[in-house]
């Protein structure tokens, strides 16, 4: 009989603790559970951040929440799952970046946290107590670890990157002409 081994029971903890969060979050998107706005709500609120088209990003959002809360709770393919919620993360922390670090005002701090450790989880594996284990490491070998950050990464910016145009061209469009010439209308 093998010994309980602490880094594994580690591991699980946090793949359930944060799984478990993500997956709330994802849910409110998606399904309108523990007070979220179901997928019409979060489309608008999608609409109103800059994101475009809202309807798919807020599933977007919800399936790298909610899907990769749960992938990672269960430890299945959990490269994948780490990178797929980081993804999502990555759109939040944006959101939230003009409001500065801390989450008490409004700043990117808890999006940011929740990134990086389903990113963790994902570089570092599941440990022995998951589904990842019990299946011989099929779905997480180091080529899923590239390729799902690789691409999670690549997606990641051009949502971000679209949605960054999306805000600058109206604040564009209200900047004032800068006035040529005196306020005479002669020069010298």
């Amino acid at each position: 009989m093998t010994a309980l081994n602490r880094r594994d029971l580690g591991l699980l903890a946090l793949r359930v603790g944060t799984g478990a969060v993500l997956a709330a979050h994802g849910t409110q998107k998606l399904l309108g559970w523990f007070g979220g706005g179901g997928i019409e709500g979060t489309t608008k609120a999608m609409e109103a951040m800059g994101f475009s088209p809202g309807r798919e990003s807020a599933v977007a959002a919800g399936l790298g929440e909610a899907g990769g809360g749960v992938m990672l709770a269960l430890g299945l393919a959990t490269p994948a799952a780490g990178a797929a919620a980081a993804g999502a993360m990555a759109g939040a922390v944006a959101v939230h970046a003009p409001s500065g670090f801390f989450a008490m005002s409004g700043g990117f701090e808890y999006p940011a946290f929740l990134g990086f450790t389903a990113a963790a989880i994902g570089i570092a594996g599941a440990g022995r107590y998951s589904l990842d284990h019990a299946t011989g490491h099929v779905l997480d070998r180091p080529w899923v670890v590239a390729t799902a950050f690789i691409g999670t990464a690549l997606a990641a910016a051009a949502v971000v990157g679209r949605r960054a145009e999306a805000i600058a061209q109206p604040a564009a469009a209200e900047e004032p002409e800068p006035e040529h010439g005196s306020a005479s209308g002669s020069e010298g």
